[in-house]
């Protein structure tokens, strides 16, 4: 039992990043999510949906009954992980963990269909199965390295931009709010226009008219170029020292024939 559980493990989790059968399955996988994420856009399409629901509905079901056993296998052999090894409580603790939950989520809406309970938003969630695809490319497993190691960095720049907001937004509602009492009635009705503004995006649907929040709209779209640019810098930042050290790992070190040291 344990050598089976011990390849399944490795089959769903191979630590030198897949061989053989490990790259044949993950591509399966990665195909039936892709070709799921396909059939819910393509789904929405009512003509499209009425002609081809038979293979619509093929395509849910065989997807659901290989996620469910996806799922239960993975929760099966989560104890061949050291931070999982307790049997009950180890697996509860993996069925908490980001991605077992996605996994979860995937099947869900269409038990929950079964059940009676079918809802609009049930069969947008369909569209988490899209998220499975971080488990079988292991390039976009960098990013969630990048975002945790750069967090304390992001966390910091995201207060500084939401006080940003909360401080144009402020004075513009000042400056506007007696001109146009209808769009710059309030400071949250304001943020609507910080965050057009900050972003640069502009849509046009609200402006100051007063000489005053002109400038004041000025000054801030210019500071929003810089200000959003910081996120950007630090997760590029970020890429370049997860790349520099994967590059170190993975060089084969050389030693003096002679002395034996490290060259």
């Amino acid at each position: 039992m344990s050598k089976s559980r011990a390849y399944i493990y490795q089959l769903f989790d191979p630590h030198d990043g897949g061989q053989g059968l490990e790259r044949v399955f993950d591509g399966i996988l990665l195909g039936l999510v892709l070709l799921n994420g396909a059939a819910v856009v393509l789904g929405s399409v009512k003509s499209l949906y009425a002609s081809y629901k038979p293979y619509f509905v093929a395509i849910e079901v065989v997807s659901v009954y290989v996620f469910t056993l996806e799922y239960a296998l993975r929760v099966w052999s989560c104890v061949e992980d050291r931070r999982f090894q307790r049997s009950i409580g180890g697996r509860l603790r993996f069925m908490r963990t980001p991605m077992a939950l996605v996994d979860l989520l995937a099947i869900l809406p269409f038990y929950l269909s079964i059940a009676g309970i079918d809802l609009r938003i049930l069969r947008l969630l369909r569209l988490f199965r899209l998220l499975k695809v971080a488990r079988y490319v292991r390039a976009l497993q960098v990013i969630g390295q990048v975002v945790r190691r750069k967090r304390p960095e992001l966390l910091v720049t995201t207060g500084v931009i939401g006080l940003m907001l909360v401080l144009v937004s402020s004075l513009m509602y000042v400056v506007e709010s007696e001109a146009q009492p209808d769009k710059f009635g309030s400071i949250p009705e304001t943020m609507w226009w910080g965050v057009a503004t900050l972003t640069t995006v502009g849509y046009g649907d609200v402006y100051p008219i007063t000489v005053a929040g002109k400038l004041l709209s000025s000054i801030i779209a210019v500071l929003g170029l810089g200000l959003f640019a910081l996120p950007t810098g630090i997760l590029a930042a970020g890429f370049s020292e997860q790349l520099a050290q994967q590059r170190i790992a993975t060089e084969v070190p050389v030693y003096c024939p002679h002395c034996g040291h490290k060259l």
